[in-house]
């Protein structure tokens, strides 16, 4: 385990010197004019860009989040290419492909996956109605679009898009004492079980939701506006991305609004409803009832707001999933970053995180459906290169840590971007 580590701060300090060099930095801007490309005389003109992540995690069992790992440590690199394509003046097409060991860090076998692809088209021009469709991240928060390792100051995503509640998407819930186990609020599964089932249970949002859908968006003046259709609620995990005909007969209705009253504020206002489970769940579900029945229900608010050296971004999230003969398990979660440039390269973020559940009945009297956590981030950035930066970020987090009181996360990443 040490090793490992020792082997990853070589690497990383061995990037950073070779990648900062003068030609390193001369080479990069080369590439990037290398992967631009336009035809002469016409509006059709695209880019190739992408980023090459390298990032270790050294966490106390059990893993926090999405993080898969056995035995604490963690080391994943990630490569990234994004295809941006302007054909004339009305159509736009973009595309994201990453090669890693899964959509979230973890331990799995390497695999090459499309989590993007998409056209828009503007037939009346910049800031009117415009038709989106294909596989893209949901418009719903503000985080999905600044998600990505070289905007995102920290290196982990906000708690209601990573910690996993106790709601199968694979299974219908048949009682309370079903849904205490899945959310491990009552004893009686072994350990190894209760492992296994980290690989069952879904967020309120499952990072920036790279589902299969349509969407029209535009705006007028300090107001705008997005309404999109897709095949999977905002808690729908990578896997079921990929099998967007699942939920033909059950799509995900979302919206979301946002007010700049000047340039320092934006707010916005999200709602999103959907059938949580997936296809094969159906077997579980009692007489009487469909998937339709299952249904996830999101209502969600966001600010933004930058002054000088100071960017500040919130969110909170009321997330309502849907139980026949059991009722609704409610949650609640929100959270506030703060980022800070001290220099043109060197930034300091904090990030405050907070997940409540509501009740259920259960034998009589309403008990609480989840553990409640709350999780402090500190992540402190630097940028060698308009090509290069490195983060570090610490994490302390209380509730569903299993026996302890508290886990840390410690994390580093690396990025190259061409």
């Amino acid at each position: 385990m040490k090793s490992v580590w020792q082997r990853l701060r070589r690497l990383l300090c061995l990037a950073a010197v070779t990648l900062s060099a003068t030609a390193a930095e001369d080479f990069l801007d080369e590439v990037q004019d290398f992967l631009s490309f336009s035809a002469r005389d016409t509006q059709w003109r695209g880019r190739l860009s992408g980023a090459l992540d390298l990032e270790g995690y050294r966490v106390q069992l059990p893993a926090p989040g999405v993080l898969g790992t056995k035995d604490g440590s963690l080391l994943e690199s990630r490569l990234t290419v994004f295809l941006d394509a302007q054909l004339g003046s009305q159509v736009y097409l973009f595309a994201q492909a990453r090669a890693d060991h899964g959509f979230d860090p973890g331990e799995g076998p390497g695999q090459l996956r499309l989590d993007e692809v998409a056209v828009r088209y503007a037939p009346w021009g910049r800031n009117q109605p415009t038709v989106q469709v294909g596989r893209f991240a949901t418009a719903v928060g503000n985080w999905a679009n600044r998600h990505d390792s070289w905007t995102n100051p920290f290196i982990t995503a906000p708690l209601p898009y990573e910690l996993l509640t106790g709601i199968w998407d694979t299974d219908a819930v048949r009682s309370s004492t079903a849904l205490l186990q899945w959310a491990h609020i009552r004893p009686g599964l072994p350990a190894a079980q209760t492992a296994l089932e980290k690989s069952l249970r879904v967020p309120i949002v499952w990072g920036p939701s790279y589902a299969d859908g349509v969407s029209l968006f535009g705006g007028a003046g300090r107001v705008n506006y997005v309404f999109e259709g897709k095949l999977g609620s905002l808690s729908s995990r990578p896997e079921a991305w990929q099998r967007g005909r699942e939920q033909l007969t059950h799509p995900t209705l979302s919206a979301r609004v946002t007010f700049r009253p000047n340039q320092m504020w934006q707010l916005g206002l999200s709602a999103s409803t959907g059938s949580y489970l997936r296809e094969f769940a159906a077997r579980g579900i009692p007489a009487g009832y469909g998937r339709g029945d299952y249904r996830q229900e999101v209502l969600a608010h966001d600010l933004a707001f930058a002054w000088h050296h100071w960017q500040v971004w919130a969110e909170a999230y009321a997330s309502r999933f849907t139980i026949p003969r059991l009722g609704d398990a409610d949650v609640f979660a929100y959270y506030t970053e703060v980022k800070y440039k001290f220099t043109p390269q060197l930034s300091g973020a904090v990030r405050w995180n907070q997940q409540l559940y509501g009740t259920i009945p259960d034998r009589g009297s309403r008990t609480r459906w989840g553990q409640e956590v709350w999780r402090v981030d500190v992540a402190p950035g630097y940028r060698f290169s308009p090509h290069t930066q490195l983060k570090l970020q610490y994490g302390l987090q209380h509730g569903d840590s299993g026996r302890r009181d508290t886990t840390r996360t410690l994390a580093t990443q690396f990025t190259v971007r061409f």
